[in-house]
């Protein structure tokens, strides 16, 4: 039986981040996956397949809407699915090899097979041929997520579908139907709205992103509706069923009366659950919290002192950026340092275009505290960068505090916020004011000059180009 220092269950962001720092740091480090190629969800069947499925579907977006007023003309255009999808996997196959190359860098050992506990320290690894069992002295709980469900909703991965199933499909929708319009529905339905297919989405809540800022969600599903997409908001979905190549889901509108919607595909995106099946945490003593996921205090160690949890098994949001944190964090815990993170500054991102980011508190949050707070916003049409590209729709907000100027949250929606929202997040871990990147010099033309004007408009209403 082979002894190490760490073992590592589940091999996605959070997973891999903590093996190699693991390693780095001195220890001898295993990582166990249940699957055969490393990357977890994020890798696999998550954020780097869908991105690679929304840079395909804007590229087509583009010439078909755009490329004419670019001067480029085009005959004859058409999506070749088929194609789109060996890209995706290709895409995907890169990233894992590259996991796989840093397991071997940093000489982790890797055991392919469902990882559970037989007791507090020894782990069996179940593999399609064979059983082994390892001995660690601390280990960390990596095991991710999966898709939720509703009740009266049964999966069948042909025509009622979940993400996974939607990175796969072999045909564009002729009217997909969405439920639920959080991150994961609307990327999705992005991807196949610009290759043309009809897609509705049915929302619980009153609004798009609905953990966001409102003004995101409500400027989002204004650029939305410009694509196709129809929303359906306070609906409650109760049901749904196949027959033949149709797919019908029931539901009640804000009334109480029941409604239908028809269509070839219904995407199932309410969310994710932790995943823990299987892991035999009671033979280990892990306890659980009330929502199903591992319980562990502010270092993410659980009630078993040399066990230790991260990313989507915990509580917080369900982030790749997220895990990987906590994998360091974990890691440097158990060699004797004193990392932190501030969860506050983790920053969320919906990878539609416009891209929508933000970081910190949102507005209604500030008024429910009773925060006094000012505002400084900045449209991408009037950004000199946005007109060139033709990305003018969305904005840059700050909020800073009224009394101190120090920037308390930031929300955007417009071209790259993605990689825009970066600065906002370097700029409030140094605390710095809303006149502090108001006067840091940014370079013209480009998008960021977007955070610039919209920080001068809330230090003092400064902006120079409104």
């Amino acid at each position: 039986m082979s002894n190490y220092d760490v073992a590592v269950i589940g091999s996605g962001p959070g997973g891999y981040v903590a093996a190699i720092r693991c390693a780095q740091l001195g220890f001898k480090t295993a990582i166990i996956e249940k699957y055969s190629s490393l990357g977890g969800t994020c890798l696999n069947v998550g954020c780097i397949p869908s991105k690679a499925l929304l840079d395909s579907s804007e590229h087509f977006h583009n010439a078909k809407h755009n490329f004419s007023t670019h001067g480029i003309d085009l005959k004859d255009l058409k999506v070749n699915i088929k194609q789109m999808i060996d890209r995706k996997r290709d895409v995907v196959k890169q990233n894992t090899d590259g996991i796989d190359y840093l397991m071997k860098k940093n000489k982790v050992d890797v055991y392919t097979g469902m990882g559970s506990f037989m007791s507090a320290t020894r782990i069996q690894i179940k593999g399609e041929k064979d059983t082994k069992e390892i001995e660690a002295k601390y280990s960390i709980i990596a095991t991710g997520s999966k898709p939720s469900s509703l009740p009266g909703v049964t999966i069948d991965k042909k025509r009622i579908i979940t993400s996974t199933e939607a990175l796969e499909l072999q045909e564009v929708p002729a009217h997909l139907i969405i439920i639920g319009g959080g991150v994961i529905g609307l990327e999705l339905g992005s991807v196949y709205a610009r290759l043309g297919a009809k897609v509705s989405v049915i929302e619980y809540t009153d609004s798009l992103i609905p953990t966001m800022d409102r003004g995101l969600g409500k400027e989002l599903q204004k650029v939305l509706k410009k694509e196709g997409f129809e929303f359906y908001f306070k609906h409650k979905v109760t049901g749904a069923s196949v027959k033949g190549k149709n797919v019908t889901v029931t539901a009640e509108d804000p009334s109480g009366a029941k409604v239908e919607f028809k269509g070839d595909y219904c995407l199932v995106a309410v969310g994710r659950k932790p995943y823990t099946e299987g892991l035999g945490l009671d033979k280990a003593g892990v306890q659980m919290d009330e929502r199903g996921r591992v319980a562990v205090n502010d270092h993410l160690q659980t009630n078993v002192a040399n066990i230790y949890a991260i990313g989507d098994v915990v509580r917080g949001a369900m982030l790749a950026h997220k895990a990987e944190e906590e994998g360091v964090l974990v890691a440097e815990i158990l060699a004797g340092q004193k990392p932190h993170i501030n969860y506050n500054l983790i920053p969320g991102v919906v990878y539609t275009w416009p891209e929508v980011a933000a970081v910190g508190y949102t507005e209604e949050q500030l008024k429910e505290s009773g925060k006094k707070y000012t505002v400084g916003k900045f449209p991408f049409l009037a950004s000199g960068r946005a007109r060139a590209s033709m990305d003018k729709d969305g904005f840059v907000k700050v909020l800073a505090d009224a009394t101190t100027d120090e920037i308390l949250g930031v929300h955007m929606i417009g071209p790259r916020a993605a990689d825009l929202i970066a600065e906002a997040v370097v700029a409030m871990e140094f605390r710095a004011s809303a006149e502090d990147i108001g006067r840091i010099s940014h370079a013209h033309p480009t998008y960021s000059e977007a955070m610039k004007e919209a920080s001068l408009a809330a230090s003092g209403n400064r902006a120079l180009h409104l």
